[in-house]
């Protein structure tokens, strides 16, 4: 990353860094859906299990990620201050997080996994299914976060695009070994469901073995004594990292599981209800990949302006993210609108499933427009390291006033399912309100440029 003097580089430097960005969260995005269309080629068993064990390990996942993915703006706000030992520093100490997180996941997947499942009360072979899934998966947890740290110096750095070239080239090999695992070609057995979360696992420690030979052997990268002293150990290290990781991953994990509950409280409606919703979801999802993509680039950009310490260039990279955000979210949000009908087309063959996924997706351009000003908002806020009153504000956006007014219009007016909708676009409008707030705030309290004065 170089120091901008214009919007019309801040703008250019934010491309640079988003496009590789939002084509690995892209390819991400492709590793579950090989999953799942792969699985569900073997069967219908093997497809309801994968998802199922999908829907239980992806808050786990997003939730720890955003505690690991902390490296990125600490280390981000160093290189600004030029500290490349520092940056280092909290690498390793990064990863060093990232073994003792991924052993507590698998100790207590041990313990709780088959009684969670058992509650679940699914059908015999779809639970089978699910426990051989996440069984296959754990092999790959601890690559994935090691992973996830190396990721997050990467981005720190500004290099974006290696990450996007390993995420590409791991692709084809992880459809390769669904095929072979899921259906036993070549010699390999036939695993079903089960296949998929061992392809899976053998995908991340090839993405892992690929990201620490760059690191190790790569400019700028090696540069940066990441792999050396491995015996030196600061808890206060950890300390800054989870200080600023843990609630950005509860931001992330409460946000994951109270579109997971809705999902459930969803449940009580006719199955072309639960279809329409799922299908629309997806389309949102999909759609929500650019902004989150935005916001990792804000994350970085602001990080290293603020060690820098120009806090002018912070601000305008803060602002300038958001309303980037707000017009892409415009753009696709007016087009799925627009083409509704036929995206629906997509996910269903039946009639009464396309008119009703088309009748959501009128609230998707109100919907993305909300999550585009959060989640920009928040980002910035973490590259200022400003996340625990973020935190909050996101709590009681999601939980106190997305859920229950998404509930009593659902289930107290004649919207129906769309009342969650509505309730979901207010708790996010609410969200990207108080977050901006806070961002505007900090900007004119706590990082105010010396040429202000």
């Amino acid at each position: 990353m170089n120091q901008t003097f214009t919007l019309k580089e801040k703008t250019k430097q934010i491309l640079i860094l988003l496009i590789p960005i939002l084509i690995t969260q892209l390819g991400m995005f492709s590793m579950v859906f090989f999953n799942t269309i792969m699985s569900g080629k073997f069967n219908s068993t093997a497809l309801a299990g994968v998802a199922i064990g999908s829907s239980i390990w992806s808050p786990i996942f997003t939730g720890i990620s955003g505690i690991l993915l902390a490296v990125s703006p600490i280390a981000a706000q160093r290189f600004g201050e030029k500290k490349s030992n520092e940056v280092a520093s909290i690498v390793k100490h990064g990863i060093y997080l990232s073994i003792l997180i991924a052993s507590l996941v698998i100790i207590f997947g041990c313990f709780l996994l088959d009684p969670f499942l058992d509650k679940m009360k699914l059908p015999t072979g779809v639970q089978d299914t699910a426990f051989d899934y996440l069984v296959g998966l754990s092999y790959g947890i601890l690559p994935l976060f090691i992973f996830n740290v190396l990721r997050s110096f990467i981005y720190a750095l500004g290099k974006t695009r290696v990450i996007m070239i390993i995420m590409l080239l791991s692709l084809p090999a992880n459809f390769f070994l669904n095929y072979v695992l899921i259906f036993g070609k070549l010699g390999f057995p036939e695993l079903g469901g089960a296949g998929a979360g061992y392809a899976t696992s053998f995908t991340y420690l090839a993405i892992m073995l690929m990201t620490v030979f760059i690191v190790r052997t790569q400019e700028p990268f090696s540069s940066y004594p990441v792999f050396a002293n491995i015996k030196e150990f600061s808890w206060d290290k950890c300390k800054e990292i989870l200080k600023i990781g843990v609630p950005m991953g509860l931001s992330t994990f409460f946000e994951t599981s109270m579109f997971a509950l809705v999902t459930i409280l969803l449940s009580k409606f006719n199955v072309t209800t639960i279809a329409a919703y799922q299908s629309a979801l997806n389309i949102v999802s999909f759609l929500y990949m650019i902004p989150i993509s935005i916001s990792t680039a804000l994350t970085v950009l602001v990080g290293y302006e603020v060690g820098a310490r120009r806090y002018k260039d912070a601000k305008q990279y803060s602002w300038l993210g958001v309303y980037l955000a707000i017009l892409i979210a415009v753009v696709t949000g007016l087009l799925v609108v627009i083409f509704r009908y036929q995206v629906a087309g997509f996910y269903s063959n039946e009639t009464a499933v396309i008119n009703l996924t088309a009748n959501f997706l009128i609230f998707a351009l109100f919907f993305q427009i909300c999550d585009a000003i959060q989640a920009t908002a928040q980002a910035a806020l973490r590259g200022y390291k400003d996340v625990n009153l973020a935190f909050i504000m996101s709590l009681i956006a999601y939980w106190l006033i997305c859920l229950p007014a998404g509930y009593l219009l659902a289930n107290y007016t004649s919207l129906g399912a769309r009342g969650y909708w509505i309730g979901l676009t207010i708790g996010l409008l609410a969200a990207g309100i108080a977050l901006s707030i806070r961002l505007i705030y900090i900007q004119r309290r706590k990082f105010v440029s010396v040429e202000n004065f």
